[in-house]
């Protein structure tokens, strides 16, 4: 599929056209400028052409950004990839030094450019986009990104722009893992280590990913979406609103995904808000696999990871079912064996197991270990099926389903776990009235 890249100096509204263009709120949108930092993918179509959009963090030189130089590595990265650019300037501002500069380095590429002139508001403005052609990209579109005005003829000149379609369509049936945690605790580290490219900015400052990033994964005879996330803190030190939006899109990439991967410090230990993160994942029925990271940074003797395991599974009882995996991103160590895992969860996920295999194994466990009576009535479960839900459910047909306790509801639980693999996959176990 044909990538179109937005770029720019801050805050000219590239965000704002590209959610425009996707149709949704994907990126971020503040007034302050240096709100995106990573590039951002989304999907659009016009005419019946579909193709793919890449919004960048704004170009700039000698700010008090800190992510200066990171962003700029990625703005560079996306003209990079592109088959076209969509080099946008703000009518208001006119042209400014950056715009030179950004200019100078397009003028450079082999890559078709089209220049859109934003913020067009009203038609005196229209007057003022004739000094652009100064820059010598050919004629500047006029577009309100806010508006949606001059879009349709923006869209007109990247589709003639785009060359022949011959990549295969993204297959959205294909699984999504997400990568969820506190921040700083190397999410992005470990996304830009599986990918085998600096595909996310990464530095030691907490927050500095503030969008969810979707990337397709396809090695080593795995296919899926991986997805990178903001750090989730607690609701009460949220006190940017920028991180507040960078939260609600990590718990909306959680909602839809397969497979989260669970990052943990193990230099920091287990804190409250990795338990939040957690039983969200399991509210929400979706895989889980535990990461604990810079296990390079813990000192160690021969049983660190077994008293690990059986702390981490006190912790998360009674869901305890979850693989575990120790790694070190910085030293790329056990982080294959982090995908193998997720994908097997995802397998794990999608199980599903015959009426007549499932009666077979759990009637006589049922029978040898019936539920407890309650006020002398006996409780009889006559036959058991898997419903046909995204995640393992499984249905059990009793007289007197009023009176099964949780207990016994996990007792018959851990004994489907023991039959068959369904770690790291929450379950649920339903009594019906028969």
């Amino acid at each position: 599929m044909s990538l179109v890249a937005i770029v720019g100096r801050p805050n000219v509204g590239k965000s704002t056209l590209f959610n425009r263009l996707v149709g949704m709120r994907q990126a971020i949108v503040d007034s302050v400028a240096g709100t995106t930092r990573d590039r951002h993918y989304g999907k659009t179509d016009w005419r019946g052409r579909e193709f793919s959009v890449i919004d960048t963090g704004g170009y700039s030189v000698n700010s008090d950004d800190i992510f200066e130089d990171e962003i700029r590595r990625q703005v560079m990265l996306a003209i990079e990839e592109a088959d076209v650019i969509l080099f946008m300037v703000e009518v208001s501002t006119g042209i400014t030094d950056l715009d030179m500069m950004m200019a100078d380095i397009l003028r450079r590429t082999d890559k078709k450019v089209i220049l859109a002139v934003n913020k067009v508001d009203n038609n005196e403005q229209i007057f003022s986009v004739h000094e652009f052609y100064s820059l010598g990209l050919g004629d500047p579109i006029s577009i309100s990104s806010m508006s949606g005005s001059g879009t349709g003829e923006l869209m007109d000149a990247l589709l003639e722009a785009l060359p022949a379609d011959s990549a295969a369509e993204q297959d959205d049936s294909l699984p999504k893992i997400t990568i969820v945690g506190r921040p700083n605790v190397g999410k992005s580290s470990m996304t830009n280590a599986l990918l085998g490219e600096e595909r996310n900015i990464v530095t030691s400052i907490a927050g500095t990913t503030r969008d969810s990033i979707h990337t397709r994964y396809n090695k080593f005879g795995m296919d899926f979406y991986l997805v990178d996330t903001a750090g989730m803190r607690k609701k009460g030190k949220t006190m940017e609103d920028l991180e507040f939006y960078s939260v609600m899109r990590s718990i909306r990439a959680i909602e839809n995904s397969d497979v989260c991967i669970l990052m943990l410090d193990a230099a920091q230990g287990v804190e409250a808000q990795d338990l939040n993160i957690f039983n969200l994942i399991v509210r929400n029925k979706k895989g889980c696999v535990i990461v604990v990271n810079k296990w390079d940074l813990v000192q160690k003797d021969n049983n660190t990871m077994k008293e690990w395991k059986e702390f981490l599974a006190k912790k998360l009882s009674p869901f305890s079912d979850v693989p575990m995996i120790f790694t070190s991103v910085i030293n790329k160590q056990r982080i294959m064996e982090v995908l193998q895992t997720a994908v097997k969860v995802n397998e794990a996920r999608r199980r599903r197991i015959p009426t007549s295999q499932l009666n077979d194994f759990i009637l006589p466990v049922i029978e040898q270990t019936p539920p407890p009576s309650t006020k002398g009535k006996y409780i009889r479960i006559k036959y058991a099926m898997q419903l046909p839900t995204d995640t393992p459910a499984f249905a059990f047909f009793v007289n007197l389903p009023q009176y099964i306790k949780d207990p016994y509801r996990r007792f018959i639980e851990n004994k489907i776990r023991s039959e068959w693999d369904f770690c790291g996959v929450p379950m649920q176990i339903y009594f019906r009235q028969k």
